[in-house]
């Protein structure tokens, strides 16, 4: 029996206990960015890691998702498993059809793996660009995936800081696939949302079939307050971003937990808190329904209804 790694010095775990959300999710709501971590014992972590989580699996993940009233889940494979999806694939299977997966892939994949990976319910690959959590591929890798998985109706998501768009945004430009971008791009919330660099962001979501998720403001905000303690308004720093991408996009935005939030250090919020934080930002009952619902429905269970 291998042993067990320990947690990375200073890893907050997940919140043991969240709140009941004030804020009743409409029935078919769909958390779009949510992460499995093993069970160590079952699913190790990749040699390559940048950090060695807790556990956070399928079945705290599932818990989570009913105690929230949340009805499915896409589940974005976690950079401490590399390219390993086995700990992603297994959730999905064991979700009954109420969940889908985004995968990591290498230019080496096979199209047999690639195969199985779509037949177990995984509609899109990731690619990081932030180099404290994993080393980016380089870019004609990249392209050369994202051609392989466009014939599948995959997309792409894209997780970078909005400091790395200028040099980043033709060669995304150039992929042949829709894409979704992680956390509105991780805006510098300290500038005005109607300022330049933001502006910037959503000018290049103009594209055709850019989605964006309106999701992490806990990992955004500077100035909080954090969603803890019963703060029912929390993060009021983020919500002019949230609110500006949401009016320009109604039918490209998503939503999710960002659960077990990976690598937070000031504080781990209650997921019921971060529930509350939606209506701030989708400010009417059309905009939460496409948020929430219609949107990932559409993106993720074409053809399905709620």
């Amino acid at each position: 029996m291998s042993t067990l790694s320990p947690k990375t010095p200073g890893w907050l775990d997940w919140h043991p206990d969240p709140s009941r959300p004030a804020f009743a999710l409409p029935p078919g709501t769909v958390d779009t960015h949510c992460h499995v971590f093993g069970p160590q014992a079952a699913f190790p972590f990749a040699p390559e890691r940048k950090y060695t989580p807790c556990d956070g699996g399928k079945d705290d993940l599932f818990a989570l998702r009913d105690h929230l009233g949340v009805g499915r889940n896409v589940i974005v494979q976690a950079t401490c498993h590399g390219a390993d999806n086995s700990a992603m694939v297994d959730a999905v299977q064991a979700s009954g059809g109420r969940a889908r997966g985004i995968a990591t892939v290498r230019p080496d994949v096979t199209d047999a793996e690639l195969r199985r990976l779509d037949a177990a319910g995984v509609r899109g690959v990731r690619f990081t660009f932030l180099r404290r959590l994993a080393d980016a591929a380089p870019q004609h890798d990249l392209a050369a995936i994202a051609k392989r998985i466009a014939p599948l109706g995959w997309h792409v998501v894209l997780y970078f800081e909005s400091a790395d768009l200028p040099e980043l945004e033709r060669f995304f430009n150039s992929l042949p696939t829709p894409l979704v971008v992680d956390h509105m791009g991780r805006p510098e919330v300290t500038e005005p949302a109607a300022g330049p660099d933001f502006s910037r962001f959503l000018r290049f979501a103009e594209r055709d079939e850019v989605w964006v998720k309106v999701t992490c403001p806990e990992r955004l905000s500077v100035t909080g307050p954090p969603a803890l303690n019963p703060e029912r308004h929390p993060y009021t720093d983020v919500v002019p971003f949230g609110r500006r991408v949401i009016e320009e996009f109604p039918d490209r935005v998503l939503w999710g937990t960002d659960w077990p939030h990976p690598n937070l250090t000031g504080h781990m919020p209650d997921d019921g808190l971060l529930v509350d934080y939606v209506p701030q930002v989708a400010v009417t009952a059309e905009q939460r329904r496409k948020l929430l619902v219609d949107n990932p429905m559409r993106l993720y269970w074409p053809g399905e209804g709620a």
